[in-house]
């Protein structure tokens, strides 16, 4: 693979307050814009009854739909759009004959409801549902979404592919897929409706009518409009899936909001499946769980959810400590486990003929995924395996060939045809010349204990042919329901950060990705621990713990160890500064957390508009929330701290960031910022990617190496 090597000196600008200083990228042997420089896939999805897939790919912020067909299932190019415009594609949808997509373009709305518009545009973007024929010509404009909330975008194509309906603006709206009648409200039911879901003959269309601290789930026919609810109830009931016959439907009950119940104990979250008759609305009840923490509504619940044709229902419980599949009779009865052993299931699907699931899971090899098959009553069956990663199964509708999307430790994310011998790329010439995947690094599975003797696994980037000790870095991931893996991951998030640290490696620099507790994959009781969050922040021990395990390594200098990551990476990169500025001598903060006690009230008020703050426990919670805050222990905070935020973000509040600027200041600490106008959480652009890893590099070669060293 032929690498243009550019030269050693980048200049690029950095803010520090409001002085923009010159930064020198010392000796690298690619770029970030080349390892940056794949297009990712996501949002793989099949039509159901024609063998044809397509997805998104982002190719350095040009988002466009591509479609592979049968036979030969060559990959091209449906819609056009151009330049870093920092607009998303979401909810990718074929029809069911396969001849139309449909998709969401656009950001969720912020709190004064506007789309993120990262270009600062005259005209103001607007998230909209749109849909273009795969034969070719212009997308058609189908209506207006502008829903609140992140991935509420929900587009769902009737079965006779011709309408098409998603919420909107606390509604249900519906339009022709051809684009000739105009977009209209389908109800009128008070709260807000989502998850529209249509019958299997088209006739009817079930959904989610929340009205906060209860919901329901309703049914309205197309046709007449009429509505009904099922067996409705002081609970709250969500994730409407329909049977085969279009007669039922079954969804998960959880109950309903007890107003003044104090805060900061943990409460388990029990839950039942419940299947109802979709005209009378009379239902019965399937299964409950036990009333145990473990037996708490488990974390993919809703996307598990499954009805078969065999029968059965598919759905997912932690009961056993790990997020296995279970299947239960119509009639109720005692559920079969499908998945038993000591690792967790993720992705979840149907397959052609509905009779089992294809799932993705870390089984016999728990920092990567592979693709199984398991029938409603059967044994499961690997699909892929080995030194690779695979999510998001896709089966054509003749169920002769299984796709998915892929990576592996030196190569991106791309999509694949799964075969008995493995899996092999539909879209090899999509990978630039200029990615250096010769370069990279294969990172080494690591396993270490922290204090408390809680088992930590991460990820170990080693710099190729080092002589001496150099710098090195702890990376934490957000969410903090994530995990990262032994390759480029699944979310382009972090796919992104995975590539950013090959190119930290690259010069020089040690990494050690950690999956601290209160991540995924590990089992219910390492994703829920105790005192951990903003009730006692337990989960920092394990950044503690990566740094000693880091100053032990033969090649890393004790005294030149830094930490960065985004969200609640940023909120524990914080937390490293501020409490450990002994051991952590920078680091790079991406719109992270910095005070918990001014999430309290926005919590309570989500909970209980009623009671807002009421809890017995309030204001000891909201002392607790602040002393496992950074902010709590800025008094010894001493390392420099660069600052990164996009001030439109929809998750963190930019003010958390105001907040800690003026309160370093106050304690003069030194700190930079790069603060992005107009921009998201999870960057819209391209190049703001690309600015701001530069600006991390950056400021670790200025603050973590000897002057005038390379790393």
């Amino acid at each position: 693979m032929r690498i243009v090597l550019k030269t050693l000196l980048q200049f690029f600008f950095v803010a520090l307050g409001s002085i923009l200083l010159p930064v020198v990228c010392l000796g690298e042997s690619f770029t970030i814009e080349q390892v940056l420089s794949a297009p990712f896939p996501y949002g793989l999805t099949g039509a159901s009854h024609a063998p044809r897939v397509a997805w998104v790919f982002d190719n350095k912020g040009e988002r466009n739909v591509w479609v592979a067909d049968a036979p030969d299932f060559v990959p091209r190019q449906v819609t056009h759009y151009t330049g870093d415009e920092g607009q998303q594609i979401a909810s990718l949808r074929l029809s069911p004959n396969g001849k139309t997509i449909v998709y969401a373009r656009g950001t969720e709305l912020n709190k004064d409801g506007t789309s993120a518009n990262p270009l600062t545009l005259t005209n103001m973007p607007k998230q909209q549902a749109w849909a273009v024929d795969v034969s070719g010509g212009d997308p058609r404009l189908l209506g207006d979404i502008g829903c609140s909330q992140e991935g509420c975008e929900d587009l769902q194509i009737s079965p006779d592919s011709k309408t098409v309906a998603w919420p909107a603006k606390k509604h249900i709206w519906i339009a022709s897929l051809d684009g000739k009648r105009k977009a209209e409200q389908l109800e009128e039911l008070l709260g807000e409706s989502d998850t529209p879901r249509w019958s299997p003959d088209g006739k009817r269309i079930a959904f989610r009518s929340n009205r906060k601290d209860h919901s329901f789930i309703a049914v309205v026919e197309a046709a007449t409009k009429k509505t009904n609810y099922l067996t409705p109830t002081t609970n709250r009931d969500a994730a409407p899936v329909w049977s085969p016959d279009s007669k039922q439907v079954v969804f998960i009950r959880q109950p309903g909001v007890e107003f003044k119940r104090p805060l900061i104990p943990e409460f388990p979250r029990p839950w039942a499946l419940w299947i109802a008759d979709a005209q009378s609305g009379d239902g019965r009840e399937l299964f409950h769980s036990g009333n145990a923490m473990e037996d708490s509504l488990p974390l993919f619940a809703f996307q598990s959810l499954q009805f078969t044709n065999a029968g059965r229902i598919i759905f997912a419980s932690e009961k056993d400590g790990h997020n296995h599949l279970y299947s239960i009779a119509l009639e109720g009865g005692m559920p079969q486990l499908l998945t038993p052993g000591n690792f967790d299931v993720e992705d979840v699907a149907l397959s052609a003929d509905k009779r089992s699931v294809l799932y993705t899971s870390n089984q016999n090899d728990v920092d990567r995924r592979h693709i199984w098959r398991v029938g409603a009553t059967g044994e499961p069956q690997a699909l892929t395996s080995g030194e690779t990663i695979e999510w998001n199964p896709v089966e054509t509708s003749d169920g002769k060939t299984l796709f998915c999307l892929g990576s592996s430790a030196t190569f991106p994310a791309m999509p694949y045809r799964v075969t008995s011998t493995g899996r092999e790329s539909i879209a090899k010439n999509m990978i630039p010349a200029e990615f250096p995947g010769t370069q990279l690094v294969t990172p080494k599975q690591v396993v270490f204990k922290s204090e408390d003797g809680l088992e930590i696994h991460g990820q170990l980037f080693t710099p190729k042919n080092q002589k001496k000790r150099g710098p090195a870095l702890i990376f934490m991931h957000g969410g903090p329901i994530r995990q990262m893996l032994l390759g480029f991951h699944y979310m382009q998030y972090y796919h992104n950060a995975y590539a950013m640290n090959q190119y930290l490696a690259s010069k020089g620099y040690t990494v050690l990705s950690v999956n601290y507790r209160l991540g995924i994959m590990y089992g219910r009781a390492f994703r829920e621990p105790p005192n951990s969050v903003w009730r006692g922040a337990s989960e920092y021990q394990d950044v503690v713990a990566g740094a000693k395990f880091l100053q032990r390594l033969d090649n890393v200098d004790p005294q030149r160890i830094g930490l960065w990551g985004g969200s609640y990476g940023g909120f524990l990169t914080a937390m490293g500064l501020a409490r450990n500025s002994d051991i952590f001598k920078a680091g790079v903060d991406f719109h992270g957390v910095h005070d918990w006690a001014t999430f309290l009230p926005m919590w309570a008020e989500e909970v209980d508009a009623n009671n807002a703050g009421a809890a017995p426990d309030a204001k000891e919670a909201r002392e607790l929330a602040f002393k496992s805050s950074p902010v709590a222990s800025i008094a010894n905070w001493r390392s420099p701290v660069l600052l990164i935020h996009g001030d439109d973000d929809r998750n963190v509040p930019f003010q958390q960031t105001t907040d800690l600027v003026e309160k370093l200041r106050g304690q003069k600490v030194a700190f930079e910022e790069l603060i992005i106008p107009d921009e998201i959480h999870d960057l819209l652009r391209w190049n703001d990617w690309v600015r701001a890893y530069r600006a991390t590099v950056g400021f670790f070669d200025r603050r973590l190496a000897a002057s005038g060293e390379r790393p």
